[in-house]
């Protein structure tokens, strides 16, 4: 039965198992995404469903996958991309010739891959650092290969789609290693792991959709301690921080929100 009780319990293996803490997520909506797969896969139980895809390393990584919604591609959303392009990254350059960068919540490595193209096409003899981190491992491993399908570069211009990747069994596309060599990868859970600091810019783009409340603010009381004055925090474009101010941001421009310098 899917009641109090085995959604306690379910809690308690997952958190067990993979340091994920649901009760940080909001209620309703995890318990409707996972009660989803446990009647597709005929199950009676969330502690049913647990058990028995935790038999499976392969059905296993794909339950935590469905789970951290590993959803992305790569330039998402094109025009704030422009933006952290044209005035964002400028505005950062000008006080610190080299960027320190963090992608968190990285998913497939699309999104640091994408800043690492930026940050070579506008300082190409300077080596930033850009730091992508994820929850789920067997993301991270996905990332780190850097291979890609046509709907992941969707919104990859021609000319660049050229430039830095290379066409792999037949219609995949593999970053070349030069952008690969620009990103360091680290596992880090969002909600329980220390952060590091002195962050110029920091990307946080498509995460929280199911975070509490207390948990978002949290997250981003914890992103403005990591950010230097003057650094930015993007946010994705569904994630307005309406309580910014009361945080200690002030608004860069819509979804980019700046630790006053």
């Amino acid at each position: 039965m899917m009641d109090d009780k085995d959604w306690a319990g379910f809690k308690q293996k997952l958190k067990a198992k993979t340091e994920i803490d649901l009760d940080l997520y909001k209620e309703p909506q995890m318990k409707r995404r996972i009660g989803n797969l446990v009647t597709r896969a005929g199950m009676d139980s969330f502690c049913e469903y647990f058990d028995n895809a935790a038999k499976n390393k392969d059905d296993f990584a794909a339950f935590i996958e469905y789970l951290t919604i590993n959803v992305s591609e790569f330039f998402r959303t094109p025009e704030k991309f422009g933006k952290l392009e044209t005035d964002v990254i400028p505005d950062l350059l000008k006080r610190s010739p080299k960027l320190n960068i963090w992608s968190a919540g990285c998913s497939i490595g699309a999104e640091p891959y994408s800043l690492a193209i930026i940050m070579k096409e506008m300082t190409p003899n300077v080596r930033h650092r850009i730091l992508a981190s994820d929850l789920d491992i067997e993301i991270l491993a996905k990332a780190k290969r850097g291979v890609y399908n046509e709907g992941e570069i969707k919104s990859m211009s021609k000319d660049r789609l050229n430039k830095y990747f290379t066409k792999v069994d037949g219609d995949k596309f593999a970053v070349n290693s030069d952008i690969k060599s620009c990103i360091e990868f680290k596992r880090h859970n969002l909600l329980k792991d220390k952060f590091e600091n002195g962050f110029d810019l920091i990307l946080c783009r498509n995460v929280v959709i199911y975070f509490t409340e207390e948990a978002k603010d949290q997250l981003y009381a914890n992103f403005f301690q990591a950010l230097k004055p003057g650094g930015i925090l993007f946010v994705g474009a569904t994630e307005a921080i309406l309580n910014f101010r009361k945080l200690g941001y002030t608004s860069f421009q819509p979804f980019f929100y700046q630790r006053p310098l």
